[in-house]
């Protein structure tokens, strides 16, 4: 008896990279569906590779959002640079979004071409935000991703979702024949602890002085699911007791709006009532301090890595 062919799946890893503020999360999230990366208009805000995950007739991406291509002048900005490459590592695809209203282009050029550096996976060139880019820019882009990088150029609108679709298509294409790695419903393989203090972290910088975002994060210390409210502690360092001061606020009145903020966005999340206990503390110079970074759960490269 003949047996029914089965139908082939395609599945695999696929790295967003590029500069600070390029609309990495932004794609991500226009690609899953859900907002799973946070996005502010600051620079740098994406500090570790958030997982997204798409399944959709017969192809899984497991998409990797990661922090941009810098030069780094601290240990954090080494451990993000660093989950960049790792994640390129793992890539069977990379995706490399560019800004095509942004400036400073030739030098986002030469983090790219760095970064891609013998790996030799398919590329796509994610030109974003075509919707307010000056004229003739998006052709420019185009031009320098077929010939400098041996690209796909597919221009798009993150934001809006002009041209989403048709990248979610390109990487399909592109991606290996292989069983699912997830289940079909999985959307991310990150805990909820991960996205809690990223809300938070999230709400600190829409709301904080522009000299306070790049010497904040935010770690959840208790999660209890079997309360009713859901209980979560939560704790935002900051470097300096200057800091600190700006964050509590006078008479406590930045941290009751943080908290009050910041527990709408979980509660939408977790679909339940939350009490949100939130908490400042100093950790002085904690980006340059190796300990400190991985109290905070960042992977520190080693002394040598400066990849």
């Amino acid at each position: 008896m003949q047996q029914a062919a089965t139908h082939q799946t395609r599945a695999g890893h696929v790295a967003l990279v590029g500069a600070p503020n390029a609309g990495k999360s932004t794609l991500l999230n226009a690609l899953i569906g859900e907002r799973l990366s946070i996005v502010t208009s600051k620079a740098q805000t994406t500090r570790q590779n958030v997982t997204g995950i798409r399944t959709d007739e017969g192809a899984q991406a497991i998409f990797l959002d990661t922090p941009g291509l810098l030069d780094p002048s601290n240990l954090l900005q080494r451990s993000m640079r660093a989950a960049a490459a790792q994640a390129l590592d793992d890539a069977d695809v990379h995706v490399v979004v560019v800004d095509a209203a942004g400036k400073a282009v030739k030098e986002h050029r030469q983090h790219i071409l760095k970064a891609l550096r013998d790996r030799n996976v398919p590329r796509i060139l994610a030109i974003n935000k075509i919707d307010v880019a000056p004229d003739g820019v998006v052709e420019e882009w185009r031009s320098w991703s077929e010939a400098a990088m041996a690209a796909v150029p597919v221009p798009l609108s993150a934001l809006s979702g002009i041209g989403v679709d048709t990248l979610w298509t390109t990487i399909v294409e592109r991606l290996p024949p292989s069983p699912f790695f997830y289940d079909p419903d999985d959307l991310s393989t990150e805990n909820l602890r991960f996205f809690v203090a990223e809300l938070v972290r999230e709400t600190a910088l829409e709301a904080l002085r522009q000299e306070i975002p790049y010497g904040l994060a935010c770690a959840v210390e208790e999660f209890r699911e079997d309360q009713d409210p859901v209980y979560i502690q939560t704790t935002i360092y900051v470097e300096r007791n200057s800091q600190k001061g700006i964050v509590v606020g006078k008479n406590g009145a930045q941290i009751r709006a943080l908290g009050a903020r910041s527990r709408e966005k979980i509660e939408a999340l977790l679909g339940t009532r939350v009490y949100l206990d939130l908490w400042v503390k100093v950790l002085p110079g904690w980006r340059t301090k190796r300990a400190s970074l991985k109290r905070l759960g960042f992977a520190v490269p080693d002394d040598d890595a400066k990849r």
